[in-house]
């Protein structure tokens, strides 16, 4: 048998720490959770993408009684800039959660398929994606999907 260690770190940065840019795209976040579709749930999430020209987009969760026929923040936000924005890379994403009346005391990390689809952006364009996830109590921040999803499946993984 053969051990391997696995660790992934984060940068924990109180909001008044955070660089005026990386403030803006968690406003834009927040923002993003008021257009969200969560009648079930109630748990609202938001999601803005800053991509390399600087263009903000943003997304949230949407959800359907066919369960699981919504989709999430991350996912609306990065596929409609792939979509509008084609040629142009995703570099920052942040992540905001509103549930009960008030923002989530702790960052809302993404979801599995949406680290994989981050990470399928990552791929597309050769770039990390910066992750701005947003908490009350602080924000972690990570260059890379790649910390959050340290093993990966990746095109490469079909042609081995």
């Amino acid at each position: 048998m053969k051990e391997i260690e696995i660790i992934s770190k984060a940068q924990v940065y109180g909001y008044d720490e955070l660089a005026g840019n990386d403030r803006e795209l968690i406003e834009k976040a927040k923002e993003a959770t008021r257009n969200s579709y969560a009648p079930y749930s109630k748990f609202c999430v938001g999601a803005a993408a800053r991509l390399a020209d600087g263009t903000i987009v943003t997304g949230s969760n949407q959800e359907n009684a066919a369960f699981p026929s919504g989709t999430c923040a991350e996912r609306t936000a990065l596929f409609y800039a792939n979509a509008r924005y084609p040629e142009q890379s995703v570099r920052e994403l942040a992540v905001a959660a509103f549930n009960r009346g008030k923002f989530t005391s702790s960052p809302i990390p993404p979801c599995g398929a949406c680290r994989q689809v981050i990470l399928g952006v990552e791929e597309r364009y050769g770039c990390p994606v910066r992750l701005l996830l947003y908490g009350e109590d602080g924000t972690y921040v990570v260059d890379s999907v790649k910390a959050l999803l340290p093993l990966q499946f990746t095109g490469e993984s079909m042609t081995e």
